[in-house]
């Protein structure tokens, strides 16, 4: 009898030490395989954001790069001053402002725009696909450079079109980068032109997920095209979705060829900086403050991405 009982432990305990053998090769079959990735991420990320952390807690400045000396700990000084001391809080709400409008503009017309991709006949949806691959692989200077003449103060074509529908010369030499308003609104211009190919490009791919008969017993049940997508194409593009608005927010609240390239057209430094020209520009060799902003900003992206991609993996569970 108790042969028979302890057979069967025997074998489970035999399969259980056999699947632990198994989970350790593979296991570490994936960290051999990991392992240059994880080197060069080490290097290339690992390190600079760890330097980076460090000195954000001292008063680390070029005077001690060419001096050769050591820079002294000041806690949290550096975090202090760029709160209370400077116009960061001013740029850290215009950033977010402005991410936040473009994330939305560039998601809601590139849904747009992959959902008239599947309505579009062969030939004019090649056509359009190419007039987007051409406004994505434009690079973001000479992207700027163009609609920066397009909006020039002299030679513009916006002038010139806006001068001739109303028939008067009240844009005769109107500059619209000198205004912030106006600025952010060729700067939103500029930089959803070149998002949405990308987020077009995604959704499109996603909608070949959706099973054509569940979109067709819609159809034959009467529900409307808003109400099929929002009830069975959306769900069923929720984590592209996901993936591409957490791309977005993290593009969107990084930009800085755009704005550095207006501000040099004629925008006001001062009113029209961004989290990433602000860095650019904030105290020459000014480390330690800098470190902290830069510290302040990875925790920030850190903090809106994170919500996304949790639920994301919520959802996942079993």
């Amino acid at each position: 009898m108790s042969a028979t009982t302890t057979a069967p432990a025997r074998d489970a305990l035999a399969g259980t030490a056999r699947e632990r053998v198994r989970r350790r090769k593979d296991a570490g079959a994936a960290l051999t395989l990991l392992g240059p990735s994880l080197v060069i991420l080490g290097v290339m990320v690992g390190y600079p954001a760890v330097l980076m952390l460090v000195q954000s807690f001292t008063d680390y400045s070029i005077r001690n790069k060419i001096q050769g000396t050591a820079p002294d700990v000041v806690g949290f000084d550096n975090y202090l001053a760029v709160f209370t001391q400077s116009d960061f809080p001013a740029v850290l709400v215009r950033s977010l402002g402005l991410m936040l409008v473009m994330t939305l503009l560039i998601v809601g017309l590139g849904t747009v725009v992959a959902l008239l991709l599947t309505r579009l006949s062969r030939g004019w949806r090649t056509l359009v696909s190419v007039g987007l691959l051409l406004a994505w692989a434009m690079p973001p200077l000479a992207a700027t450079t163009v609609w920066g003449w397009i909006f020039d103060t002299r030679y513009g074509l916006v002038n010139w079109a806006l001068n001739a529908v109303t028939g008067s010369t009240a844009f005769t030499n109107h500059s619209w980068l000198l205004d912030p308003w106006s600025f952010f609104v060729v700067l939103t211009i500029i930089v959803v032109w070149q998002g949405i190919p990308f987020a077009a490009f995604t959704l499109y791919a996603g909608l070949g997920q959706v099973p054509p008969d569940v979109l067709e017993a819609a159809s034959l049940d009467g529900a409307t095209g808003r109400q099929r997508f929002r009830l069975v194409v959306f769900p069923y593009l929720r984590n592209v979705f996901t993936v591409v608005v957490v791309l977005q927010v993290i593009w969107n609240m990084r930009i800085f060829t755009q704005v550095y390239t207006l501000q040099q057209r004629g925008g006001l430094i001062s009113e029209t900086n961004v989290l990433g020209t602000y860095i650019f520009r904030q105290g020459v060799g000014e480390f330690g403050v800098t470190s902290a902003i830069g510290v302040l900003m990875v925790i920030l992206l850190l903090a809106l991405s994170w919500g996304y991609v949790r639920t994301t993996l919520r959802e996942e569970e079993p």
